[in-house]
């Protein structure tokens, strides 16, 4: 049979902060020691503290002489508070910090005249000290289905018993603001508890049977079971290892154990414990027993009971301007309470949690987050350890930052604002970042840089006066410099690089390699004549170009993007046939001929003799730039780029309108060709002309 043992099974810190109050109030107070009511509902606790002088009593009246008296865990109505002090008695305050927080919160909102709504057990005696601190005018509510029965307010402030089942809570606020009632919801279930009954299920849904250990009065050991119910296995409620029926484990492969926030951990240990001697005593066919243990779940044997509660007195004694290392155990919503090992967990007010404005506790740490604090206040008039987050970074931060300055390092931290002439950052304490100095060029809008994490350096540290000044252009500066070494050092001619266009200018565009910017000129952009680089690329434009020289010495590189492009002139000779007749474009003249382009990157000739059956002075006699005509190639030279055609060929098929091709002989006649045309001595000419050109 194998045992598993939630994690967060037994004592919360609630409770051992109680249980810790009381022994240390047995060592330090003179005369005889009270808890008004069960300090906490496990009746073995109890039962022990009682043995070691700490007398239970249900009312303040009992007492009859001096003496102290300790607030439970559940903690109480004002008016304890009031009559203790008539009767002249010491009152030690063991209410759980998360049930504090509760009575505040009700207590804050009856001042503002907002009805309240507690959703939790109204019998729990948390709840009864709950509705006094609100003066008797809270109204409490178990679940959903009692929420029909309240009257209609038109706005009401919501808390929870710090034990609630997170569903039983959500139910209840959808119902209330279903009825038209503006909610104000205050979450004060205790994040442990809502740890605890997350695990148990957890664990119900692994394992054959559950074991649930726990005080019979006890509400959260009593949700604990219930929860496991859901999952559909046989659920167990015991307090101690004597109730345990062994008849329920037989057959079983594994058994899941969990406690209540009040079950100390030798109770845990202890069940453990029997159920394994059950299974060494027993000669049925298992293969081992386990016992999985986590480590919230260790506990000491119970002969050894009285030492774990002297071990629990054993606190840290703490100094204002201490700075010491805790655990966040809870995250509210104006405070952190962290524990550091003193009588009390400690508390981080939510301006102490960082040197900026902080919206939510949560935006900073998580429960279980260890954390080092700066001890404010040992104690406050509450009893309290206060704390700062803030004023540790602080300390820690101002010796980093002295010694990253000297040694030239870079330090690392998270943009919190931006305000006028550039960036608060946030690297331990607020550092100032000018806008000059945020890049290696202008930044218009500085707002991209916010909650972004940079590396910078510090130029300037004044301790005294709170002052550090950085620079992230000093960072790029130095990666761009390694950067463009290591590149030019790599690069070689006729390999093709990726980049990025930076800017533009008349003559060409340049584009940045990789920490280099080369130059890539208009000539190299394209196969085809261009005005101006904007009609290839634009700044921003990601390309594939080809290094075509490279100057170490003077940090120079040429790039060329034709290069990476097919080239047009590959496939000319398929394209365009002698003897097709295809459409083109004039796009220049001069005064031999017409340049037409066939498509980007091919140009031929119309000479001037070519441009029409008749004499022709100049080419604008009969075409103009940027007009569509239809030619006849004549002849193909790819390898010289040159292309021969005609217009005047075309015009002499044009059929007449007899149906038969139209022939105008020039007036002078030369020998016939042999394609049976005609050459006159102004084609002979014009073909020296041609080859001239």
């Amino acid at each position: 049979m194998k045992v598993k043992v939630a994690a967060k099974a037994g004592f919360c810190f609630g409770v051992k902060r109680a249980v810790e109050m009381a022994r240390k109030c047995l060592h330090d107070r003179d005369g005889p020691v009270y808890t008004l009511g069960p300090l906490i509902h496990n009746d073995q606790v109890i039962g022990a503290l009682s043995s070691e002088g700490i007398i239970p009593v249900s009312d303040v009246d009992e007492i009859t002489g001096p003496g102290t008296v300790i607030i439970r865990s559940h903690g109480v109505v004002p008016e304890i508070y009031h009559r203790a002090e008539q009767r002249g008695l010491d009152l030690v305050d063991a209410t759980c910090p998360f049930v504090r927080k509760v009575q505040q919160t009700v207590h804050d909102l009856v001042k503002q005249n907002i009805p309240v709504v507690v959703v939790g057990d109204p019998n729990h005696p948390e709840v009864q000290g709950i509705i006094g601190w609100s003066g008797g005018r809270a109204m409490v509510v178990a679940d959903a289905g009692q929420v029909e029965k309240l009257d209609k307010f038109p706005e009401l402030g919501v808390v929870a018993q710090t034990t609630q089942r997170q569903d039983n809570f959500d139910a209840v606020i959808k119902v209330l603001r279903n009825s038209g009632s503006r909610v104000q919801v205050y979450n004060t279930i205790c994040l442990a508890t809502a740890e605890r009954q997350r695990e148990a299920l957890e664990l119900a849904q692994q394992v054959d049977a559950v074991l649930v250990l726990g005080g019979n009065k006890s509400a959260n050991t009593a949700k604990l079971a219930q929860i496991c119910h859901t999952a559909g296995k046989p659920v167990y409620r015991v307090e101690t290892a004597d109730e345990i029926d062994f008849a329920w484990l037989k057959g079983l492969r594994t058994v899941g154990v969990t406690a209540g926030a009040s079950t100390p951990g030798w109770i845990i240990e202890e069940v453990c414990s029997r159920m394994m001697d059950f299974e060494e005593t027993n000669n049925e066919e298992v293969m081992e027993t386990q016992v999985e243990e986590q480590p919230v779940a260790e506990a000491e044997p119970q002969e050894d009971m009285n030492q774990e509660m002297e071990d629990a007195v054993e606190v840290k004694n703490l100094k204002n301007g201490d700075i010491v290392t805790g655990v966040v155990v809870q995250v509210n919503q104006d405070e952190v309470l962290v524990d550091v090992g003193a009588k009390s967990e400690g508390v981080v007010p939510i301006r102490e949690l960082s040197n900026f404005n902080v919206d939510s506790p949560q935006d900073v740490v998580k429960v279980g987050d260890e954390i080092k604090v700066y001890v404010l206040k040992s104690e406050d008039n509450e009893g309290r350890v206060i704390l700062s987050k803030e004023k540790a970074d602080a300390e820690e931060a101002w010796a980093r930052l002295e010694e990253d300055m000297n040694e030239g390092q870079v330090v690392t931290g998270s943009v919190r604002e931006v305000v006028k002439g550039g960036l608060l950052v946030d690297v331990g304490v607020r550092a100032f970042l000018p806008a000059s100095l945020v890049d290696r060029g202008y930044v218009e809008d500085l707002s991209k840089y916010l909650n972004m994490e940079i590396n910078a350096k510090v130029i300037e540290l004044n301790r005294a006066r709170r002052k550090v000044i950085l620079s992230r252009k000093a960072v790029l500066e130095e990666e761009y410099a390694r950067n463009r070494e290591e590149l030019l050092t790599n690069l070689e001619e006729g390999q093709v690089i990726r980049g990025v266009v930076r800017r533009l200018t008349n003559f060409g565009a340049f584009v940045d390699i990789g920490g280099v910017d080369g130059l890539l000129h208009i000539s190299e952009m394209a196969w085809y004549r261009i005005n101006h680089p904007s009609e290839v690329v634009q700044v921003g434009d990601e390309l594939d170009v080809k290094v075509l020289r490279v100057d170490r010495e003077n940090e120079k590189v040429s790039l060329g993007l034709k290069q990476v492009l097919p080239n047009p002139w590959d496939n000319v000779e398929g394209k365009y046939p002698v003897g097709s007749v295809i459409n083109a474009k004039v796009v220049r003249l001069a005064p031999f001929g017409a340049f037409v382009q066939l498509e980007p990157g091919v140009e031929g000739l119309v000479h001037i003799s070519h441009l029409a059956d008749r004499h022709v002075a100049t080419p604008d006699e009969v075409v103009q730039e940027g007009e569509e005509i239809r030619v006849k190639v004549l002849s193909v030279a790819s390898d010289e780029k040159r292309i021969r055609l005609s217009i005047r060929e075309v015009d002499r098929e044009k059929p007449n309108k007899s149906g038969s091709k139209e022939h105008q002989p020039r007036k002078q006649e030369a020998s016939s060709s042999n394609d049976g045309g005609t050459v006159t001595i102004g084609d002979l000419v014009g073909d020296i002309f041609e080859n001239q050109e």
